[in-house]
């Protein structure tokens, strides 16, 4: 089988579908990954080939630029999909691109497939940016000479990469509404770092410390404040801080003796030994937590999914969560209070034993699309 798979954003958006593309390549199948440019050597790093798809989102944008950046990705993810999706016998693409990616299928009559990172439709988009897409996939329909009137979450696998305790209640809404979201649970590559040796050693070298880290995709107005202000909350805790910034320049940054700061880590390595793990709220960063049976605090930057994922850890009793720029030194120390008690860690434990594994998800997503090219749907 040949499997097309294009998946835009940030690295939480992009390993799910290399995660997916490598357990379909160890199955023998050909799979054509496509990943915005940037995202190419971090998927190589995982022994994957990549293509470009679409160009790299800037780390900041001028709002009156948004509406021009916005069409210009919609007209490169429309061109890619016909390219790539020749002579395939599945489409794999993202929530957001969705719409596009369901004309390309259509036009050539093969099944699609879609991965969703939390509960909803596709359609989601509102206002001005909402009416331009549908004008923007109108237009595509018609240069592909498809007729109008399909809606592409009927015609649509949409894979749910999460667990379905996450989101009690929307397995028996969607079948009711006939769609086809079956749950896989979070997927990732678990790739290793660099720096996990390292951190593991430190860690054993003192009591388990409090994770912070907010994302590959973020990028932080003032990361010395934000090391300043996490340090005297574990201070006045007496917990030590793991401190994760990504590609942020760390040379400039003071640090405590009860705190490390590094780049990126192995979260499914890293997790197991912390007290809790603090983070913006990703679904990937959000599931490796979980996995680790350890408590939560979300710290949303990103007014999509991040909320919802901060919801759900409270709803679940392993966490609690608020908007990140609205967090003070106070806010913080009471939060991490709130979650750093035995009950709340026996919760973490009991829900992390109900949860799929890495292994498990990735082997039922492949299954599923696997399925879909035989059954032609």
């Amino acid at each position: 089988m040949k499997f097309v798979a294009a998946g835009y954003g940030s690295r939480g958006d992009v390993e799910p579908f290399a995660a997916v593309a490598r357990e379909l390549r160890e199955r023998g199948h050909e799979v054509c990954l496509a990943v915005p440019p940037g995202m190419i050597a971090f998927v190589e790093s995982a022994g994957l080939a990549a293509v470009p798809f679409g160009s790299n989102t800037p780390s900041s944008m001028d709002p009156t630029d948004v509406v021009r950046r916005v069409m210009q990705l919609w007209s490169e993810w429309a061109e890619a999909y016909k390219a790539l999706a020749v002579e395939a016998d599945l489409l794999l693409a993202g929530k957001g691109e969705q719409g596009l990616a369901a004309n390309v299928a259509e036009y050539y009559g093969i099944p699609l497939a879609t991965l969703h990172f939390y509960p909803g439709d596709y359609a989601t988009l509102g206002g001005v940016i909402g009416g331009l897409a549908k004008q923007a996939e109108d237009a595509q329909r018609r240069e592909l000479g498809l007729p109008d009137g399909i809606d592409p979450a009927e015609q649509t696998l949409e894979i749910q990469a999460y667990d379905e305790l996450c989101f009690p209640g929307s397995a028996a809404e969607w079948a009711e509404q006939g769609r086809r979201r079956p749950f896989v649970g979070g997927l990732t590559l678990d790739l290793p770092t660099h720096a996990d040796a390292e951190v593991l050693a430190w860690i054993a070298g003192g009591t388990s410390p409090i994770y912070f880290g907010f994302g590959g995709g973020v990028s932080l107005p003032s990361p010395v404040e934000t090391v300043a202000v996490i340090t005297a909350a574990c201070a006045q805790l007496g917990d030590r801080a793991l401190i994760s910034l990504g590609s942020h320049d760390m040379s400039q940054i003071p640090v405590a003796d009860h705190v490390k700061v590094v780049g990126a880590v192995n979260h499914a390595a890293i997790f197991p030994a912390c007290r809790a793990v603090v983070h913006h709220g990703g679904a990937g960063t959000t599931a490796a937590g979980m996995r680790a049976g350890i408590p939560t605090l979300i710290l949303w930057i990103a007014v999509d999914d991040q909320p919802m994922w901060a919801d759900a850890v409270t709803r679940l009793g392993v966490g609690a969560g608020r908007e990140f720029w609205s967090t003070t030194l106070d806010l913080l120390v009471a939060d991490l209070r709130s979650i750093l008690t035995e009950e709340c860690a026996a919760q973490a434990r009991e829900l992390a034993t109900k949860l799929t594994t890495p292994a498990e998800s990735v082997a039922r997503a492949a299954d599923l699309l696997e399925d879909a090219v035989r059954s032609g749907r």
